[in-house]
């Protein structure tokens, strides 16, 4: 069943966002993704070698960094070694070195929340708010 799914994914990447189905709500905020539909395909293709798979994720993490990279392009930040670093480190789940340009800091944030699940909550919180005003 995953595998169908993710060939409709697959399919639906392949084509412009113009021809998309209309009411579906994920493609349609994916639609501002239309230039860089590639690294949204590498994604739907790294979720099928982790799970189908037998590269243990390794796809799957060149994918996520590959998106990362896309989404600052998209956000008009220069493609520097630290940009690349901060990919890399994101999508294998390492910690976050350096400042985060401004526009990339929404992923800061959701890296804090996904490696803090299990300290208290102000701690959570206010770690989050340091992270989200100074980028690391």
């Amino acid at each position: 069943m995953i595998q169908l799914r993710l060939a409709w994914w697959r399919d639906r990447l392949a084509e412009p966002a113009a021809i998309w189905p209309r009411g579906e709500p994920l493609l349609a905020l994916l639609a501002a993704w239309d230039s860089d539909r590639a690294a949204l395909s590498g994604l739907v293709d790294g979720w099928e070698a982790q799970r189908v798979g037998e590269d243990g994720g390794a796809a799957l993490d060149r994918a996520r960094a590959d998106a990362i990279l896309a989404l600052a392009r998209m956000a008009q930040v220069p493609q520097t070694a630290a940009i690349h670093a901060l990919a890399a480190d994101w999508a294998a789940g390492r910690d976050l070195k350096g400042s985060v340009p401004h526009a990339l800091r929404p992923l800061v944030l959701l890296h804090h929340f996904e490696i803090a699940k299990d300290q208290a909550p102000w701690r959570v919180m206010l770690v989050a708010l340091r992270k989200g005003f100074l980028g690391r």
